[in-house]
């Protein structure tokens, strides 16, 4: 818990004022008082206030990521369209945390190299006040649209795509360099993590086939991409940490491994030239870094829709080849022929046809005479039987619903209904086919249930004729015996 003395002393510097207030433009700010929180929202406009709110008892400060045009406007019932009519922008803001601050300094020295890789100029940092960083791209280096979308209005999901992007592309290596540092004693770091050895490892399949344990840093070391969300806020630059008495500052990110934490000490520190989230920015020089994490995004849930669907395919049997009856609107369209893209007709064609139960025979005799009858002007035979070595069926699927350079491409995407239901080709088929087989199985169920009813109605006749039969030889034997009663006492007359 931090002392009024230390707040009062420590926020009392014109310089750190000056710092915050120039941080809190267009910034909805939240403030601390030990335990508790003030009320929100809030905006902080003048030096002179920093040292009125430290003599209430305030004793840290916490901004937005998302700038607004007037932060006072955001009421606790305000919609998100009214949100995102006063969002102006959104900084990014990532919040590198984990037990043991050498671990965090490695994160972020690679988070680091790899925004430099994707081409970013403006790069901040600060050191939490405890035992992480934030890193800090400004709105200014983003473009102002991604298509016909304002950026301004991609928060929060941009900014945690980019997060993704990044913790992905780094995971191995930062679990290198965590093994390094400490000579590859896993011992040691679960001494420091505080964690058993399961939750510390993963098991990855080597080039051999064997089981390899690698280390798993997402168990201890947190790249933030959980709390970035709306109105979310992060500690200020020059703000105090209630449990550390750190500040909140700014460092040069490329001395970052170089931090040591009495650097932050509210007695000793110097405002450095550097600033967080200098507005100052080059021009859109994180453009690269948030159109290749969007696209990863696309490119990852492909993968998982494509692992999904292989899974649900090696479920699914197919007893025999499915019928083009069956077929979606794009290949049917595929092979009415084509002028142009005839060869990733066929990439397209092979793939869907191998998915849906035909074997490499009837595949090339299909393509073939598809090529011969169809085509106006014929691909050459060597081309397909060439495709067709190293063809597998059931190895891949054709192409998505959604990839630009086929269906879209060749003019053929023409969906009906059903293709809302599908992102490719032959799920549409199998689910066709599956509905299909269910359709066919129900009338089986509704004829088998017809011929039982039959037979037992049937069943039910004959026991009533049989019943008849019995009760007119009944009555036979009754008729029968009553006329030998009637002559018995008649030759006994005399």
């Amino acid at each position: 818990m931090l002392d009024k003395g230390t707040c009062l002393r420590f926020y009392k510097r014109k310089d750190v004022q000056e710092a915050i207030i120039a941080h809190a433009k267009e910034k909805e700010i939240g403030l601390r008082y030990n335990d508790s929180f003030g009320k929100r929202p809030d905006i902080l406009s003048y030096p002179r206030e920093i040292l009125e709110l430290a003599k209430q008892g305030m004793t840290s400060l916490h901004a937005s990521e998302e700038r607004w045009e007037n932060p006072l406007e955001l009421s606790g019932t305000i919609t998100k369209k009214e949100m995102d009519e006063l969002r102006v922008g959104w900084d990014l803001v990532l919040d590198i945390d984990c037990k043991f601050i050498e671990y965090s300094k490695i994160s972020a020295d690679l988070i680091i190299k790899f925004l430099k890789y994707c081409d970013v100029k403006d790069i901040s940092l600060k050191f939490s006040g405890n035992k992480g960083f934030h890193i800090g791209v400004p709105f200014e280096a983003f473009p102002k649209k991604v298509g016909l979308i304002d950026t301004k209005e991609l928060f929060p999901e941009a900014a945690k795509k980019i997060a993704f992007y990044i913790k992905e592309n780094i995971k191995e290596e930062l679990s290198r360099r965590i093994l390094e540092f400490e000579n590859n004693d896993l011992n040691r770091i679960k001494e420091k993590v505080e964690l058993p050895f399961e939750e510390i490892t993963r098991h990855d399949l080597n080039e051999m086939g064997d089981k390899v344990a690698k280390l798993n840093v997402e168990k201890f070391l947190e790249i933030d991409t959980i709390l970035i969300s709306s109105r979310h806020l992060y500690r200020m630059p020059y703000s105090l940490h209630e449990k550390s008495g750190l500040v909140s500052l700014p460092i040069d990110p490329e001395k970052v491994l170089g931090f040591e934490k009495k650097m932050a000490h509210p007695a000793t520190l110097l405002i450095p030239k550097f600033s967080f989230l200098d507005r100052n920015s080059s021009q859109e020089s994180a453009r690269r870094l948030l159109m290749q994490a969007l696209d990863f995004e696309v490119k990852i849930e492909e993968e998982r829709f494509i692992e999904k669907e292989q899974k649900d395919f090696e479920e699914f049997e197919i007893g025999c080849p499915i019928k083009e009856e069956f077929f979606p609107p794009c290949v049917n369209c595929l092979l009415e022929g084509l002028e142009d893209g005839k060869k990733r007709a066929v990439f397209c064609l092979m793939n869907f046809l191998g998915k849906i139960g035909w074997n490499k025979k009837e595949v090339e005799e299909f393509l073939k005479k598809w090529n011969r009858e169809k085509n106006q002007e014929s691909l050459r035979e060597v081309y397909i039987k060439g495709q067709l070595n190293s063809f597998n069926p059931k190895e891949k699927l054709p192409p998505n619903c959604n990839n630009e350079a086929y269906y879209l491409a060749l003019g053929v995407c023409k969906p009906d209904n059903f293709c809302r239901r599908v992102k490719n080709p032959v799920n549409y088929t199998l689910l066709r086919w599956k509905s299909h087989l269910q359709n066919k199985e129900e009338e089986e169920k509704k004829i088998q249930k017809i011929e039982r009813k039959k037979e037992i109605l049937k069943q039910k006749e004959m026991k009533k004729e049989m019943k008849k039969e019995k009760t007119s030889k009944e009555e036979v034997t009754t008729g029968e015996e009553m006329l030998k009663k009637e002559e018995t006492i008649t030759n006994k007359e005399p």
